[in-house]
């Protein structure tokens, strides 16, 4: 079993949606976030005079559906988020809504220490493709001394460890089912049952399967080739999988998926699969079984005693 951590979240001024803070027991690193709208706020904290590395994440402009991203290093944060609040024709940056600092509690992160964390979660937001980088190209800093580097190594972990927790998933690996099968502190993730949902009146047939709470859809598997159901809901993801190039022409009547691709829920990928809404909860079944998702899910339950701790 996965050893537990523990973070300690603080509400700056009491509120959920103001300054936030972030800590995780024996790592000297401290998160720093909050909305662009308590930038004034945030500029005035002491960290933000530190040497750290920050995050400027909103809605890509070219693609409502996408986050985009923009990641930095300075001496003085403070400083450089001013300049990043200007105007776009100014040289600021007008996407962002959100910003997270990332700073160290003892003091000890140097200008060395910052750019190559930059060129390390740069690498890393490239490889997990979750998000659109708004940074230019980034070259690898390696200028640090080699106990230097494991000890960034430690530190970037602890980052992608409390990054997630606040909402920020873009470093988050992206595991899919088509991965070889990896191990986490002597555990290999599990993967669900094989699901299988037929494409409604045309003939094909759509395969997925749950990793680590997210619901992919494989490789090879086919879709309606065009999207039926009414204007709205899921039919502007049926759009962009298209233009991407993840749905590609199979046929006439079909879409094939070019790779494996991660939903955020069931439901939508039996609308992408069926080119119109669709309860993906009694949409998928169970491969060879006909158990739909929900009643999959729901028999992890059974037997579990009320209260049961199940470890």
């Amino acid at each position: 079993m996965n050893q537990g951590r523990s973070l300690r979240l603080f509400l700056v001024d009491g509120t959920p949606n103001g300054l936030l803070t972030a800590e995780i027991m024996n790592w000297t690193g401290h998160v720093l976030t909050g909305p662009r709208s308590k930038l004034a706020e945030l500029v005035q904290r002491p960290e933000c005079a530190r040497t750290g590395v920050y995050f400027l994440v909103g809605p890509d402009p070219d693609d409502n559906l996408r986050t985009r991203v923009y990641i930095g290093e300075s001496d003085d944060v403070a400083q450089r988020l001013k300049q990043h609040n200007r105007l776009e024709e100014q040289g600021g940056k007008d996407f962002w809504e959100r910003v997270c600092l990332i700073t160290s509690k003892d003091l000890n992160l140097t200008k060395a220490h910052v750019k190559y964390l930059e060129s390390k979660l740069i690498g890393v937001a490239i490889s997990a493709g979750r998000c659109m980088l708004a940074n230019g190209t980034a070259h690898e800093y390696v200028g640090l001394p080699e106990s230097d580097r494991a000890d960034m190594a430690f530190f970037l972990e602890q980052i992608r460890t409390v990054l997630p927790v606040l909402g920020f998933d873009f470093l988050r690996e992206l595991i899919k089912p088509s991965s070889p099968v990896v191990e986490s502190d002597g555990l290999a993730i599990q993967h669900s049952p094989r699901f299988r949902r037929a494409v409604p009146k045309e003939g094909g047939v759509a395969y997925a399967q749950e990793i680590d709470g997210e619901f992919f859809v494989l490789k090879g598997s086919q879709a309606r080739a065009q999207w039926s159901g009414v204007s709205g809901g899921y039919e502007s993801l049926f759009k962009q999988l298209v233009l991407e190039g993840v749905l590609t022409p199979d046929g006439p009547n079909h879409m094939q998926f070019a790779d494996d691709y991660a939903f955020r829920s069931p439901s939508a990928a039996a609308a992408v699969v069926s080119g119109r809404s669709s309860n993906g909860r009694k949409a998928w079944v169970v491969d060879g079984t006909g158990q739909t998702y929900a009643e999959w899910q729901n028999q992890q339950l059974v037997g579990l005693a009320p209260g049961t701790d199940n470890k």
